[in-house]
């Protein structure tokens, strides 16, 4: 195997837990919504949040999802007053999605509230033994690549 040294078991199911937990923290923190927003609209407000000002279909590409998915999902957050849409300069056809002051606000409360988590659990860990991890994390991170989860379809919690 171009001398690579297979993981142990032990090691692939500390990942495993690692994952549940992470998993486990994303989900939890969408009980901030309370109803406001289902987790594919979450998704489509989080991805405005990194886009900015977009054409459906870049969000539809983002997502992984077809455009009447993403028009449905427009439909509902423009009635909650969670997004705008919008023309685009360049093109009459096209429709931009733009995040509303309070879509903004909602993605900052869900992830301010993963951060306040974090630390807290984090904190229960000596300064040292934090450090390794985010340092294995990142290594973890370059190792499984920037585009792996950004190929994910369907209602992943980001």
């Amino acid at each position: 195997m171009n001398g690579e040294i297979i993981p142990a078991a032990a090691e692939i199911d500390a990942f495993q837990v690692a994952t549940r937990d992470l998993v486990g923290v994303a989900v939890r923190s969408l009980d901030l919504l309370e109803g406001q927003v289902s987790l594919p609209q979450f998704r489509l407000l989080v991805v405005l949040e990194e886009l900015g000002t977009s054409p459906s279909s870049r969000v539809a590409r983002a997502l992984g999802l077809g455009a009447s998915s993403v028009t449905r999902l427009g439909d509902r957050l423009e009635a909650s007053g969670h997004i705008v849409r919008g023309p685009d300069p360049h093109s009459r056809s096209v429709v931009t999605l733009e995040l509303t002051p309070a879509g903004r606000e909602l993605v900052a409360q869900v992830m301010q509230w993963r951060r306040a988590e974090l630390s807290r659990i984090l904190s229960r860990l000596p300064a040292g033994a934090r450090a390794e991890l985010a340092a294995g994390l990142r290594r973890f991170h370059d190792a499984v690549g920037r585009e792996y989860a950004g190929d994910l379809h369907g209602p992943v919690p980001l």
